[in-house]
């Protein structure tokens, strides 16, 4: 039986939020319930492997402490908008 992209998007929500690291279920959850709802299923399926990835390394990327690997990039720039003051100060 095929998943609908709809149980995709909550399965990959709940994903977000129940993460290793605080900051991470922080990030994860805003941007997963800022950005999933209008994810194709292409979309979803990276963002999952993205989550399949450490909580460490991602929050690195995040907050530009290391490059995010060229597939994960543009997705990691989007989920890096709205971390803005979660993983550095807000901008003045």
């Amino acid at each position: 039986m095929t998943e609908t992209v709809e149980i995709t998007r909550k399965r990959l929500a709940m994903r977000s939020m129940r993460r290793g690291i605080k900051e991470m279920d922080l990030i994860l959850s805003d941007f997963a319930s800022r950005a999933l709802g209008g994810y194709n299923a292409a979309q979803l399926a990276l963002y999952e492997a993205l989550l399949d990835e450490s909580d460490l390394d991602i929050y690195h990327w995040v907050s530009g402490q290391s490059a995010a690997p060229a597939k994960f990039a543009a997705l990691v720039g989007d989920i890096t908008v709205g971390a803005e003051g979660l993983t550095r100060p807000h901008a003045t």
